[in-house]
């Protein structure tokens, strides 16, 4: 598969254009106007460039690459796409009309892949007709640096479709795969996001520091970083609605939202991409 569409020029999709791009794909992202799909090209254009500066691509192949880039404010121009990937908010409702819309657009043969963090793929392809043709490919901020993808697969989804994402993900795109089931949180989040809200609270409670906390983990179970910081790194408000969705899944207690998480993303505390999180990056 060389033609990829990718529904949403955020931090998700523009890091998931990226790579496919340098892997020599055609692309085509979609955004819902012609300012967020200026914004969307310019991140990935920064992206690049970054890369040529650490002689990561050379500035010929970064240039090239660029070339297989475009972007798009009408689904009706996926009608050629050999697989899309969604890279929207997570919000199920959001994701589900926008698969029925892909499903009559697309050829019946092009795979229809998201890339939640937690919501059932089942649920997403619930209006599509052929729901067979849905996996989840779900890959990891930052996509040009970490290594995984979880790939998804449905009660539904047929098991063509997830050895062909599969073998594009690995083969083609060279990250390292792993097999999930189909519940929320799959593998990854389902074990990181208990342990980041069980952070939040020992922090709300006055029990320990954020400072603290960051580096008992970081140096005495040689993790990269702290929870807190990690929670700044993915965004508070990702963090939030994976643990609803985890909570409304699961209706376990260590997934439930602390009340410090909901305040921060309310009063716009995103973390590193907002500026101000549990930490300040206003610098």
């Amino acid at each position: 598969m060389t033609q990829l569409g990718v529904v949403g020029g955020g931090t998700m999709g523009a890091g998931i254009a990226e790579i496919a791009i340098r892997a020599g794909d055609d692309v085509l992202v979609l955004e819902r106007d012609q300012a967020a799909a200026d914004a969307a090209r310019a991140r990935i254009e920064k992206s690049i460039n970054r890369a040529v500066s650490k002689s990561k691509i050379s500035a010929d192949d970064a240039e090239q690459a660029l070339a297989r880039l475009t972007l798009t404010t009408s689904v009706s121009n996926f009608a050629d796409r050999e697989l899309v990937i969604e890279a929207l908010p997570e919000i199920e409702a959001l994701k589900v009309g926008f698969f029925a819309e892909l499903d009559k657009i697309t050829a019946p043969t092009a795979i229809l892949a998201t890339n939640t963090s937690s919501i059932p793929i089942i649920r997403i392809a619930k209006d599509v007709a052929d729901p067979s043709r849905v996996v989840g490919v779900h890959f990891f901020n930052p996509v040009p640096v970490m290594p995984l993808v979880e790939i998804i697969s449905s009660l539904a989804s047929s098991p063509e479709a997830i050895e062909t994402v599969t073998a594009y993900a690995r083969d083609h795109l060279g990250k390292k795969t792993i097999q999930a089931g189909d519940r929320g949180g799959f593998v990854v989040n389902a074990l990181l996001i208990p342990y980041l809200v069980d952070a939040i609270r020992m922090y709300e409670s006055g029990y320990a520091s954020k400072e603290d906390i960051d580096t008992g983990m970081v140096n005495g179970c040689g993790h990269p970083m702290g929870p807190l910081t990690l929670s700044d790194t993915v965004g508070l408000d990702v963090v939030l609605d994976v643990a609803e969705s985890l909570y409304d899944e699961f209706r376990q207690p260590h997934y439930a939202p602390p009340p410090l998480l909901r305040r921060m993303v309310e009063a716009g505390y995103l973390g590193k991409k907002s500026g101000k999180g549990f930490y300040d990056y206003s610098s």
